[in-house]
């Protein structure tokens, strides 16, 4: 286990020193050995260095998840920048709103997606440098031949763990995305949470099919291997009908789990050598009740469950040897979770109110949203941040997940802001007004209605309105629902009362793009 200087380019170098030619991670066909990952990082390290990159400038990463992502991750670290992972999803508006917003001075992207960064260039005001991964005609730098020519040797740049280490956009709900700023401290507790809740050993082989740019496959998965010396294999892409032989193949013990990602496992035709695979445990969010027992039995796995959000990282742990079926946990030793009503009152076991956390810990958990001072100020009341997420807690202090305050839809693993959405449907001529809501998913999480108010006079067909999100949303953000509306129900003030549109539900008025064949552009 890793004792040394909590900071990210320190437990490589720690262990690179230790472990050398010893594989630590292997991206589908390719591994990369500590000593390779180490090296690596001093060469991305010094080659932003020649680009006059300093320590605390932001530098934005949009890749797949390959070795240049994790060695650019590491790079970033070791000269003390802020690192802005990016969503490969992102596109128009909001792609541009997050590199202005976040003063991005540097972006390293992959050659497919230099066509989206030609459409906003003339908006961007601090990019300064573009470096492009992968072979292809462009006008930008090649990050691969700009590494070839750059040193290895160390960088001696002091950073420490209380130093910001990169800023996580979350999903806007009433305005813009907001980017959370994390330290390297605050990364290592989520670890090391991780490795507490999993017992993790230098035995374990973790798997992800989750993107760099995500907490879950950073935090959850690779620096809790490097702290605790297991090993990774990681995946572009999720495969159900091969995900068992994946395991069997690689011989994982453990895996990380989002969104639907256990609910679609589950409804796999079963195989009479389900049980027979060397997965020991699996952790994340989240396990619907009904399907707990089931999917233990069918896969002979132990299962956890964990909450936190991006602010706090993991403060809530339903931890397998205890695990109680409906709930998220207890809470994790390092923060003080509780349940307040709206006068800021704790309310008594089993009344629903918000759930609020503050740290046992100084830097453990998001500094501030950067550049936005009010936001920050405005989610930390009382010394306790607001998560606008409803719950409650039991007589034996486990917590249950209600239901999100804030207006946002989550489906399939990903956070999707309302406000974002519905920006970019309002920007169609022959929209009025819109409102986005989730809806109940065949699977788990939720998928997305919009529901349109058109302009007088004017006529819309769901595929025309789909065709203009593609351009402008991330793929998972475009909806799957639309419904014409003639008024929207309103508060006094005028605000769409959104409660009214999710109770109403799909409605038989409802297009579904998915009953008719419609596939949304990735």
């Amino acid at each position: 286990m890793y004792q040394g200087v909590e900071t990210f380019g320190e437990v490589v170098k720690t262990q690179a020193l230790r472990f050398g030619e010893r594989r630590f991670i292997r991206f589908e066909k390719e591994d990369l050995s500590y000593k390779e990952f180490h090296e690596g990082g001093n060469q991305a390290a010094n080659l932003l260095l020649g680009l006059g990159v300093q320590k605390g400038d932001r530098c934005a990463v949009m890749l797949q998840s390959n070795p240049a992502f994790l060695i650019s991750w590491l790079g970033i670290a070791r000269i003390g920048g802020i690192e802005v992972p990016i969503n490969t999803g992102l596109r128009g508006d909001l792609l541009a709103f997050i590199l202005n917003q976040a003063q991005c001075k540097v972006l390293i992207i992959q050659h497919e997606w230099i066509d989206r960064l030609k459409q906003i260039q003339n908006s961007l005001h601090y990019l300064e440098r573009v470096l492009v991964v992968g072979e292809g005609e462009h006008e930008f730098d090649s990050f691969d031949h700009l590494l070839a020519q750059s040193s290895r040797e160390e960088v001696m740049i002091d950073v420490r763990p209380t130093d910001p280490s990169l800023i996580l956009f979350t999903s806007g709900t009433t305005g813009p995305s907001k980017g959370a700023i994390l330290s390297h401290k605050a990364n290592f507790a989520l670890s090391r949470s991780c490795i507490d809740i999993m017992n993790y050993r230098e035995e374990d082989r973790l798997f992800t099919v989750f993107p760099l740019y995500h907490v879950n496959a950073r935090y959850s998965t690779i620096l809790a291997a490097l702290i605790s010396l297991s090993d990774v294999v990681m995946h572009n892409k999720f495969s159900a009908s091969r995900f068992w032989d994946i395991c069997r193949a690689e011989g994982i013990t453990t895996f990380t789990y989002m969104g639907t990602l256990i609910t679609i496992l589950l409804k796999q035709p079963k195989r009479d050598d389900d049980r027979d695979n060397p997965v020991r445990m699996i952790q994340g969010a989240p396990c619907p009740a009904e399907i707990y027992d089931e999917f233990r039995e069918r896969f002979n796995i132990e299962i956890t469950e964990a909450y936190g959000s991006t602010e706090v990282g993991i403060c809530l742990a339903n931890r397998a040897k205890s695990f109680r079926k409906g709930s998220c946990g207890k809470i994790i030793p390092i923060f003080d979770v509780k349940i307040q009503d709206d006068e800021g009152n704790e309310c008594p076991p089993n009344i629903t109110g918000e759930i609020v956390v503050r740290p046992k810990e100084p830097s453990i958990m998001f500094s501030g949203y950067f550049g936005m001072e009010e936001e920050t100020v405005n989610v930390f009341r009382d010394l306790w941040f607001h998560t606008g997420d409803r719950g409650m807690v039991d007589e034996d202090g486990y917590f249950y997940f209600i239901d999100r305050k804030k207006d946002v839809v989550r489906r399939r693993g990903e956070n999707i802001s309302s406000y974002e959405v519905e920006r970019v449907l309002n920007d169609h001529p022959a929209v009025h007004e819109s409102a986005i809501v989730g809806v109940p998913s065949e699977l788990t999480e939720e998928e997305v209605l919009a529901v349109i108010k058109l302009q007088a006079g004017a006529e819309l067909e769901p595929e025309e309105l789909l065709s203009f999100c593609e351009h402008r949303l991330p793929h998972f953000s475009v909806p799957r629902y639309i419904r014409f509306i003639k008024e929207f129900p309103k508060t006094p003030s005028q605000r769409i009362e959104k409660y009214k549109l999710r109770k109403e539900g799909i409605t038989s008025d409802t297009w579904d793009r998915e009953a008719v064949g419609y596939k949304v552009m990735k």
